[in-house]
């Protein structure tokens, strides 16, 4: 997800590629060992039998009129991006560097990134076009969004489905409310959000609602068209829903389901038959694959092996190692496996050096500007990165109107640096090394990944031409995270996950400065940032946030306690060439071309049963094929090209 070393993940996003590699790793890593390794597990049967048995759904709930004057909007006219060409069938494994602690998506131990093979099958009531980000159907059909600026109605589809065959109705979502606001699911953030943020769910018929947000809210269905909850199946919680639902297959809307799994060691998804929104205009041709199986493989660099014995279907490639080293193999050459660079035009994380600006050292800006200028970024790309990376020039590239292409992030200069601090009154020292008052420019930067001990060695060594002097402190990802958020660093290595829209509240707002546990981790404490922030919340305009947005983007760079490093605008993965992708190979925000589940950019690929036989006939027969680099730069970002 990022280059950086401590990453708050919003569990469904997909589009850092180096989630998939070496970062995976490293959240995984936090997960204890399951007991029970080995032990073969389907749907149902561990649940408690006393869990729900009190736990009839509750009466029906009261209808309401539905207000007059609704006009409904649907769409129904954006362009598809699956191929008419896909067709059904196969099986594609994929890889689990730990099993998960639980199938919970929320409660303890939840937060893992398979959750996020959960939700992808969990339907919301609309989704966002991955090329158009407009709003598309998903279980509505239609929507309308009410003056008031916090109301939207919706129309569900009649024949959205859960998994177990019951009809979903405008009750599971009332039941979504009553389910995230309970103690019994012991999950603290949900219970605030969904009282906070939502003020309740108005059912008018089976198949028609509202959903009244507590205060009207800029890009109002972001906030509030979330997904359905089951009632039938959990009826009433009470205190063992935890345990209960450990490893409960909870029914869903979306194209898969778990159909069998075994602790420790893999998870099976299979396709529905007959799903109901198969032939849905931005559905269809996609979820193509007959099954897919997630292996557990506890050493990164072993996946590696797995895919070139077969074992695993596709490789991420993003690591400037992988795609021009280790993939010289036979099976590349020989053209068994093929290779694809796909750039995408999606938002960028904020990585890079965050400075702690309740540190003395960084209380003069001129200081700030000094380190930036003393951080040789484009040597790093260079000779560590290969060249494959670019240099991110703010923390909000990639968010279209709402980022500002007027900023350029602070070059590496030594007379910029020199002129910077001598004027702020500092002298170099004997050791070259700046110093005022006995103080010499030096500063911890902490961070946790041994892989990116190199890219930091190279700005060390820079940075020391400079007078700066970094002393890098490696911590694991646990104590990284804590000291960070603790407000007990001097910089920070690091990067942050995307939304849609950028946020800024929590990380630049004097209201989140000067207190642990914020992720205002720069300590930003400006008046002038907080007007502006706060104008952005309070926005309703889109024009207008967008411009707001650049004002704050513009504030952040004129603060100078975040320097950007890097972003990679593209994914690049290996394939076994029995499975094939469309053309153009993903959209606009694809993170990963075979992520088999995502509603919004996912089940694009299909599997090819001729190539398959093909490949394994020369196989061993000792023949080859060409050699297949596919490189598709059909969303490369403009200020790339």
């Amino acid at each position: 997800m990022t280059n950086g070393s401590i990453m708050p993940i919003n569990p469904k996003d997909t589009k850092h590629p180096e989630l998939r590699t070496v970062l995976l790793f490293c959240l995984f890593v936090l997960l204890l060992m399951v007991a029970g390794c080995g032990e073969e597990k389907t749907p149902g049967t561990d649940r408690k039998a006393d869990a729900t048995a009190d736990a009839a759904p509750a009466a029906r709930r009261p209808r309401e009129p539905l207000p007059e004057g609704i006009v409904w909007q649907t769409n129904d006219t954006d362009p598809v991006f699956a191929s008419p060409e896909a067709v059904r069938g196969g099986t594609l494994h994929e890889a689990l560097l730990s099993f998960p602690l639980t199938f919970r998506t929320v409660g303890p131990d939840s937060n893992s990134s398979f959750r996020s093979a959960i939700l992808d099958n969990q339907l919301s009531l609309v989704g966002i076009h991955p090329n158009t980000e407009k709003i598309i159907p998903e279980l509505a059909t239609h929507w309308a969004f009410d003056p008031d600026g916090r109301t939207m109605y919706f129309k569900l589809d009649r024949r959205a489905r859960w998994s177990d065959g019951h009809p979903v109705t405008a009750d599971d979502f009332a039941y979504t409310l009553d389910f995230m606001r309970s103690e019994h699911i012991v999950a603290p953030w949900y219970n605030d959000y969904y009282s906070r943020e939502i003020e309740r769910v108005i059912i008018y018929d089976d198949h028609t609602l509202a959903v009244v947000a507590a205060r009207p809210v800029p890009d109002l269905h972001l906030r509030i068209a979330f997904a359905p909850t089951p009632e039938h199946f959990y009826g009433r919680l009470n205190d063992d829903f935890v345990l209960a639902y450990n490893w409960e297959i909870v029914p869903n809307t979306g194209p898969y389901q778990i159909s069998d799994f075994e602790k420790g060691r893999r998870v099976r998804f299979k396709r529905k038959e007959n799903w109901w929104a198969e032939d849905r205009r931005y559905f269809r041709h996609r979820f193509n694959a007959d099954t897919v199986v997630f292996t557990v493989v506890r050493d990164f660099n072993l996946t590696w092996e797995y895919f070139k014995k077969r074992r695993l279907d596709t490789f991420a490639l993003n690591l400037p190692e992988y795609w021009h080293v280790k993939s010289r193999t036979e099976v590349v050459e020989k053209g068994y496996v093929e290779r694809i660079w796909f750039f995408n035009d999606t938002q960028q994380s904020a990585q890079g050096l965050w400075l702690n600006l309740d540190r003395e050292i960084f209380a003069d800006r001129r200081v700030r500007y000094a380190f930036a200028h003393a951080m040789n970024v484009e040597k790093v790309i260079d000779q560590v990165l290969r060249g494959d990376y670019y240099r991110l020039e703010h923390g909000f590239m990639g968010y279209g109107a709402y980022s500002n292409p007027e900023i350029r992030a602070r070059r590496f200069d030594l007379g910029k640096v020199e002129a910077l601090m001598t004027e702020a009154g500092w002298r170099r020292g004997a050791d070259g090394i700046w110093t005022r008052d006995d103080r010499r420019f030096a500063v911890e930067v902490t961070y946790s990944l041994e892989e990116h001990t190199p890219r930091l060695v190279v700005l060390k060594e820079e940075a020391r031409k400079a007078g700066v002097e970094l002393q890098l402190r490696r911590l694991d990802a646990t104590a990284a995270y804590k000291k960070v958020l603790e407000k007990k660093h001097d910089v920070a290595w690091m990067g942050w996950s995307t939304s849609l829209r950028p946020q800024y509240w929590e990380h630049f707002h004097s209201v989140n400065a000067h207190k642990p546990q914020t992720n205002n981790i720069t300590n930003t404490d400006d008046p002038e940032m907080d007007r502006i922030i706060d104008a952005y919340r309070n926005s309703l305009d889109a024009t207008k946030r967008a411009a707001l947005s650049r004002q704050i983007q513009a504030k952040i760079h004129e603060i100078g306690a975040f320097v950007p490093t890097f972003m990679v605008p593209y994914v690049r993965q290996a394939y076994w060439r029995w499975w094939r992708l469309p053309e153009p190979a993903g959209t606009r925000h694809t993170g990963d071309l075979f992520d088999p589940f995502g509603s919004a950019t996912g089940g694009l690929f299909w599997y090819d049963p001729a190539r398959h036989a093909e490949t394994e006939a020369a196989m061993k027969a000792g023949r080859g094929f060409e050699p297949v680099t596919r490189i598709d730069e059909t969303y490369k970002m403009p200020s790339l090209r």
